[in-house]
């Protein structure tokens, strides 16, 4: 390998760097004994890594130069590459980063404030990008080969990682990490980030707090999540929560907090449990809300009837465009569960579940919006009646690409006022006038 010597880190051949890192790797993996990583605090650890990187450095200096800000460089990278993810650790430290995209071991993007972008960064090749891959499922205990190709696991911090591999995988390993706040965002910044208007709060507060069932509709990363935990927030210190994740994302700040995650079946297939294990389990442990991260299956059956037998005041998030999209999607859901329930009497029985239907998307300037609440007001022949209370109506995108409209409640007076009158939750009357508007 031939380098000019006077040439910097950045105009070096990316093939030859990566291959002069990896002899670095190789070599401290060979001095450094593994058994004791585990024994050592981080601190120390760190400071072993850097003396003996250093002590390698500069044994090959003749063959790659380096100057100070290239030497911490690669001491930063080496020690990412032990204790971390490789190139992947800059990118789950950075707190503007909510997804990391990994098409292939050279493609990496990522999404900063709700816009996806190319980086720099890359793995050396297919196995370099393999052990990052299998240092991150075998740390919660799980396996990935070809037998196995598909996984769904979870970083130390909470963030969800979907991995996948060829033969599934054409151009290689693909890792999609879902990253979560370490300080979760509460309402106010939503108000800031113009999710929601402040004439809003009352209005979400009361929803709570009178124990009103509401389903969070959204497509992915529109905030379904966001907003499920600043309900939550609302939900009173005395109260009794139980949460059911498939993977558990929620950051709830109770402390009368029961937390329950699903397990996929082992190596022999056996031993899988779903959302609605937990579901009917959670009704024997005197819950006294039930929030499901997600419904996507045959538990969305035993959801509807917790809420229809005493657990009202519960929430859920769903996958859809719209509210009535929500509606539709639940009641297919119930009929794949394969119950042999006439499709009337599930509309019924969701109809008098589900109280409210709260609407979020994420706009194409990458800002989420609360774009509609709706309030189910019972049947109508065999169709579920619903009015919109509060919508966001867009008007235009603005020359730097920033999408334009305003907030305003319809001039509905909703039936959930009665609930609220009764509960000691006051309201302003002249908030649903339509004429208030609010533009953003």
């Amino acid at each position: 390998m031939t380098i000019a010597p006077k040439s910097g880190l950045n105009k070096y051949i990316p093939d030859e760097y990566f291959e002069f890192k990896a002899m670095i790797h190789e070599r401290l993996l060979d001095i450094i004994d593994l058994s004791i990583i585990d024994t050592m605090d981080k601190e120390t650890l760190v400071k072993q890594i850097k003396h003996v990187t250093e002590k390698i450095l500069r044994e090959e200096s003749d063959e790659m130069p380096l100057n100070f800000s290239e030497r911490e460089k690669i001491l930063t990278e080496l020690i990412d590459e032990v204790l971390g993810l490789g190139p992947l650790e800059p990118f789950l430290k950075d707190p503007t980063i909510s997804d990391i995209m990994v098409n292939s071991y050279k493609k990496i993007y990522v999404e900063r404030f709700g816009k996806i972008e190319s980086t720099n960064a890359r793995f050396r090749n297919d196995e370099h990008l393999m052990k990052i891959i299998d240092k991150i499922v075998s740390s919660i205990g799980r396996r990935i080969d070809e037998s196995n190709p598909m996984v769904d696991a979870r970083l130390a911090d909470g963030s969800r990682v979907n991995v996948i591999i060829p033969p599934l995988a054409l151009d290689g390993p693909m890792v999609s990490i879902r990253r979560f706040s370490v300080v979760p965002l509460e309402l106010d910044d939503l108000i800031k980030n113009q999710t929601l208007v402040p004439e809003f709060r009352s209005i979400l507060e009361g929803l709570v707090q009178s124990r009103l069932n509401i389903l969070i509709s959204g497509g992915t990363g529109s905030g379904k999540t966001t907003l499920l935990n600043v309900l939550s927030r609302f939900i009173p210190e005395t109260e009794r929560i139980v949460t059911i994740e498939d993977a558990a994302e929620l950051q709830l700040k109770q402390e009368h907090l029961v937390r329950m995650e699903t397990r996929p079946a082992n190596i022999e297939g056996k031993g899988e449990i779903i959302q609605r294990d937990l579901l009917k389990n959670s009704l024997r442990m005197r819950p006294d809300r039930i929030i499901v991260g997600e419904v996507r299956g045959s538990e969305s059956f035993d959801m509807l009837q917790a809420m229809n037998t005493g657990h009202d005041g519960s929430l859920t998030t769903i996958h859809a465009n719209s509210a009535r999209d929500a509606l539709m999607r639940l009641e297919t859901m119930v009929a794949m569960a394969n119950f042999d329930i006439p499709s009337e009497f599930i509309r019924r029985f969701i109809s008098s579940a589900i109280h409210i239907v709260i609407q979020v998307s994420r706009l194409s300037d990458g800002k989420r919006k609360v774009v509609s609440l709706q309030e189910i007001t019972g049947m109508e022949g065999n169709m579920i009646t619903m009015q919109e209370i509060f919508s966001f109506k867009q008007t235009r995108v603005d020359e730097k690409g920033d999408v334009k409209g305003f907030f305003r409640f319809n001039g509905i007076r909703p039936k959930f006022l009665d609930k609220f009158r009764i509960t000691g939750i006051n309201v302003k009357s002249n908030i649903f006038d339509p004429s208030f508007q609010i533009e953003v």
